[in-house]
């Protein structure tokens, strides 16, 4: 029995019964105006208008129009998505979310407001009329002196059969009630998604707002993977050299714990930057990125501070090469030297170059391979940082054995264009 009436008085039912009573209060100004506006076209005394089905349905008449038009309001879209997903239980990725832009939007918008109002106008009225009429029905029989009273009811009810069936008659109105409320409440929740969803213009710009919110989490990850994993590299490198040669090399280990030193406070302003961004959605007031014009030398210096050789070579005016590439260079040599400390043998000598020609930076990482070369097929997320940010300025990276030596060579076009 409870599954039977779990449609018509569940509570999902219920939430859409009260979103149709709303509509029903918002009807009642519109009716009003209507209802001045017939009264004074039919020249009928007010007590008529409020008391004349006919006139009433015409005053609802009359005032629809200008609900419509009180629909194109921007505030109306998402007050009404908003009384949909909590009421009707409409899924809320299924409603659009600000207000309507465009013709068509708005007349979606208009034509579901004129369809609440009406439902709402309908459902409300019949619940103030029926409960009542029902109750009276159903305690007829056991109060005799209502059938002789002047209560308004029904002819009907003068046969002397009447009163017996009277109760299922108030049950069965009940029952049409609650069915009425939940049939128009399912219609609602059914339509809500075509005239209050988004439309296609809307739903491709939430998806390339998605996509770029999706870009800048990635670009933030790949921040964080370089600047954080190649400081703890370092870092732990240069802690583990320190400790070996505590008792007998103090100056180095002064020149190390310098460089942990650097190297920590340089990852804690990147790591504000990328805070900043996460936080507020830029870095303004934060530190600047590293570029390789600016920060090389202090990488080259940290990561032989971690014991690792380093010979450099730049062929490059690195001052020339643009901001937003000189960036994503710097990040790009940090990897490569962050991949050596972590692979390449102790002792070796890692070599860096850097180059301008034929319109592309080029950059090259070698560490010399002392042993079979290591199965690095596909790389780690450094590797695929490294890659993605090569695709984004219009290149590609290759890493890989070459020649005994561990190699990644990148070429990135200055300004964008085709590589040789």
């Amino acid at each position: 029995m409870t599954a039977l009436l779990r449609p018509l008085v569940g509570r999902q039912a219920r939430l859409r019964w009260v979103h149709l009573v709303l509509g029903g209060a918002l009807a009642m100004p519109y009716v009003l105006v209507g209802t001045v506006v017939v009264g004074s076209v039919a020249g009928s005394e007010d007590a008529r208008v409020f008391t004349s089905l006919t006139l009433q349905l015409a005053s609802f008449v009359v005032g629809l129009p200008l609900a419509v038009v009180t629909s194109l309001f921007p505030l109306t879209r998402p007050l009404e998505g908003a009384a949909a997903r909590w009421l009707c239980g409409v899924p809320a990725e299924r409603l659009a979310e600000g207000p309507a832009r465009g013709r068509a939007a708005k007349a979606r918008t208009a034509l579901w407001f004129a369809l609440h109002l009406t439902f709402g106008a309908v459902v409300a009225g019949m619940s103030l009329a029926l409960p009542p009429f029902a109750a009276v029905l159903i305690v007829l029989p056991f109060v005799p002196a209502w059938r002789d009273s002047r209560l308004g009811l029904p002819e009907i009810l003068d046969h002397a059969w009447a009163p017996a069936l009277a109760p299922v008659a108030g049950v069965a109105a009940l029952l049409a009630l609650a069915a009425c409320a939940a049939g128009a409440g399912a219609l609602l929740a059914r339509w809500a998604p075509a005239l209050l969803g988004p439309a296609p213009d809307e739903r491709l710009a939430a998806a390339e707002t998605r996509a770029a919110d999706l870009a800048l989490r990635n670009r933030l990850a790949r921040e964080l993977h370089d600047s954080v994993g190649h400081a703890l590299s370092a870092v732990t490198l240069q802690a583990s050299a320190a400790r070996r040669v505590l008792g007998s090399d103090p100056e180095f280990v002064r020149e190390a714990l310098a460089a942990i030193e650097e190297t920590t406070r340089r990852t804690v302003g990147e790591l504000d930057t990328v805070l900043g961004v996460l936080r507020d959605g830029d870095a303004s007031g934060t530190a600047p990125a590293p570029t390789l014009a600016a920060d090389l030398d202090g990488l080259l210096r940290r990561t032989r501070a971690a014991g690792q050789p380093v010979a450099a070579t730049v062929d490059a005016p690195l001052e020339d090469v643009p901001p937003v590439l000189s960036r994503e260079a710097y990040r790009i040599v940090q990897e490569g030297l962050t991949n050596a400390l972590r692979h390449a043998a102790a002792g070796v000598t890692v070599t860096v170059h850097v180059d301008l020609r034929d319109g592309c930076l080029e950059i090259v990482v070698d560490n010399p391979l002392v042993a079979p070369a290591p199965t690095r097929d596909g790389g780690g997320h450094g590797l695929d940082g490294i890659r993605a940010r090569s695709r984004l300025l219009g290149s590609t990276a290759r890493a890989g054995p070459v020649d005994g030596v561990w190699r990644l060579r990148v070429l990135l076009p200055v300004p964008p264009s085709a590589c040789p």
